[in-house]
């Protein structure tokens, strides 16, 4: 390398066309660097996702969260990742056919909405990592065996309906101080309400209500039941819409006059007099963060399953004046999402 003599310096010095290619290779490096660390983030081809749910539309909430979280963290769709969306239709007979075909399809990550789903996939596949949203209590589905290590190809979200439900029965109580009777209608077989009915059964007696709960297994006894609710009962709804039930819930309210509470806001935003439970997108959100994970090479066995970490109860004023309710102020001041 070509060095020089300056005057007033006692060592020599880089010429300028040295200290130019020094600096041209600096850059070079780096950006080869860069461009190695980007290959070992980035996919050969998108990641595949399939998304198992027995929503009635493929833009489900949740959904929709899980694309906006991974969005957030840098999985742009087309480019990092591809989603393949499989609805039932509320037909929970066609979930594990709809998971075979995504399993056969080659996907990377199968992301589900709900008890049946996951059990769906999880029956599918016991190698394809599996991130659950919308499960009420994994544990007594049987989907995991425990929450802080899995110990399978599952882990995921889950909204603690076990000890929501209760709570829900004192939201309503609250609203309707006068209150005697509460109808709990719910799927038979359906491992969650079941297991939420104990802890709501004492909340009942805690409050001095009476708890009718009715398991149903066909849209035609949830009608049936729906009948015999009277003026100054309420009604709890389930923590999934199975049946057909927490719509034909849903109808009688309004139709009847009757409160009814619901699991999720989204029934409140079609009419619903108030719910108290997890945000639907929130969760998917939540879950992208998992999802990431497991596409960067975590193992599902691994990762603790998480509580859902958005909570709101909403109300809607239009339908409590339709009802005849009046919503006391602390009722009012929790609610987070409401509507006039």
């Amino acid at each position: 390398m070509a060095m020089r003599e300056d005057a007033g310096h006692t060592g020599p010095t880089m010429t300028m066309t040295a200290r130019r290619c020094l600096r041209a290779c600096g850059v070079l490096f780096l950006c080869v660097a860069a461009s190695l660390a980007f290959a070992q983030t980035t996919p050969a081809r998108p990641y595949r996702i399939g998304v198992l749910n027995e929503a009635y539309a493929a833009n489900h909430p949740t959904v929709e969260g899980l694309k906006a979280g991974l969005r957030q963290l840098g999985f742009l769709e087309g480019r990092d990742v591809n989603f393949e969306i499989r609805f039932t239709d509320g037909k929970r007979e066609e979930l594990a056919t709809a998971a075979k075909a995504l399993v056969d399809g080659g996907i990377d990550v199968l992301f589900t909405c709900n008890e049946t789903a996951t059990l769906a996939a999880k029956n599918a596949s016991r190698t394809i990592p599996i991130v659950f949203t919308l499960v009420g209590d994994p544990v007594a589905s049987g989907i995991v065996d425990r929450l802080i290590r899995p110990g399978s190809n599952v882990t995921g979200v889950y909204d603690a309906a076990t000890q929501l439900t209760p709570k829900r029965m004192e939201i309503l109580r609250d609203l309707q101080p006068a209150l005697k009777r509460v109808w709990f209608i719910y799927r038979a077989g359906d491992s969650t309400d079941e297991a939420a009915l104990g802890a709501v059964a004492d909340a009942a007696r805690q409050l001095k209500l009476e708890l009718i709960p009715r398991a149903v297994d066909h849209p035609d006894q949830v009608v049936r039941f729906l009948k015999e609710v009277r003026k100054g009962d309420a009604l709890l709804a389930p923590h999934v819409d199975e049946l057909n039930g927490s719509v034909r819930i849903l109808e009688t309210s309004i139709k009847s006059r009757i409160p009814a509470i619901f699991p999720a806001g989204v029934w409140v935003t079609r009419g619903g007099l108030v719910s108290y439970g997890p945000n639907y997108y929130a969760q998917g959100v939540q879950a992208a963060r998992i999802v990431a994970k497991v596409l960067q090479g975590s193992r599902p066995a691994a990762l603790p399953v998480e509580t859902a970490g958005d909570f709101e109860l909403a109300l809607n004023l239009d339908t409590a004046r339709l009802l005849g309710v009046t919503v006391p102020r602390t009722v009012l001041f929790r609610a987070n999402v409401f509507r006039q």
